[in-house]
């Protein structure tokens, strides 16, 4: 009875899936073929989109009009700066990544649940089980997406100083900030250079050039980062030489650099002693102390 109940549960998950991918298919193919009647589809774009933009995105619109506004703006808010300091601003929001949390654990906890079905007939080991696997499947999305941020923001720090030298040389060459932010886009293939590209497009549509900075600031939140564009905002409204102020943060960034290095070299002992407190030590007690126990042993035998 129990396994029948597992598998009917199973089976019911894997139908509401198919289901929902199958209603989003026939969604699409409808809006295309009414597209493509009034002569506003276009081929190309067609052939270009990928599966994320045809399937995914529009599953989880429909899941997150479904879910609602069960998750509170604080969290969103949270959400949107992850997703900014992974890079992911412009292909996901707030609402759509929680609709993913939410899927990714309903479909892990329901295939983990019917895969262990098929193999135990033990119902509650099952569905604890299924339960440990739909946690996992919520708290991976935040946990990549963190690292992921992390990531980008340890490449900023590792080559914003070099940055900061060839935009140095090119303001000092004669070249305007934004000539030589163009500059180094094109010669720094990287997440900086990606972001000064982005810098540039805005300020081409008419934004302010220290409202670009600002939010590419706040967008990436590294502290060096902020620091550096601080100080060019300052120059700018006091009529300060800019190739002098970048020169100077390039060397106190550096510094920070070298800072930041030797604490991490301090702390490697303290980190260290855990691992060979744990599986180091007790193999050179073994190796020590076990002749001499197994004599004594012996002896007292």
């Amino acid at each position: 009875m129990e396994m029948i109940i597992a598998v009917s549960v199973f089976g019911a998950v894997l139908a509401a899936c198919l289901g929902m991918f199958a209603a989003d298919s026939v969604q699409v193919i409808s809006r295309s073929r009414i597209m493509k009647a009034i002569g506003q589809a276009d081929k190309s774009q067609g052939e270009s989109r990928s599966f994320k933009q045809r399937v995914i995105i529009p599953l989880l619109h429909k899941v997150t009009a479904f879910l609602g506004n069960s998750t509170s703006k604080e969290k969103l808010t949270l959400i949107e700066q992850r997703l900014s300091a992974a890079g992911l601003a412009g292909q996901w929001n707030s609402k759509e990544w929680k609709a993913l949390q939410y899927g990714l654990a309903i479909v892990s906890g329901g295939c983990l649940f019917g895969v262990l079905s098929l193999i135990s007939p033990a119902f509650m080991q099952n569905f604890g089980l299924a339960l440990v696997g739909m946690m996992i499947g919520f708290i991976f999305p935040d946990a990549w997406l963190k690292g992921k941020g992390k990531q980008r923001q340890t490449e900023i720090q590792n080559t914003l100083p070099d940055v900061l030298d060839l935009l140095t040389v090119s303001v000092e060459a004669g070249l305007g900030f934004d000539s030589a932010l163009l500059t180094v886009s094109e010669k720094r293939k990287g997440v900086l250079g990606q972001e000064f590209l982005k810098v540039l497009q805005e300020i081409k549509m008419g934004r302010p050039r220290r409202d670009a900075l600002r939010d590419m600031s706040k967008r990436l939140e590294v502290e060096d980062l902020s620091s550096l564009i601080a100080s060019l905002i300052q120059a700018d409204q006091l009529g300060i030489s800019i190739g002098g102020v970048l020169r100077n943060q390039s060397v106190q960034i550096r510094q920070r650099r070298r800072m930041r290095t030797e604490e991490k070299a301090q702390k490697a002992p303290v980190k260290m002693m855990i691992p060979m407190v744990m599986f180091i030590f007790p193999a050179i007690f073994i190796i020590i102390l076990g002749p001499a126990a197994i004599k004594i042993m012996q002896e007292l035998l």
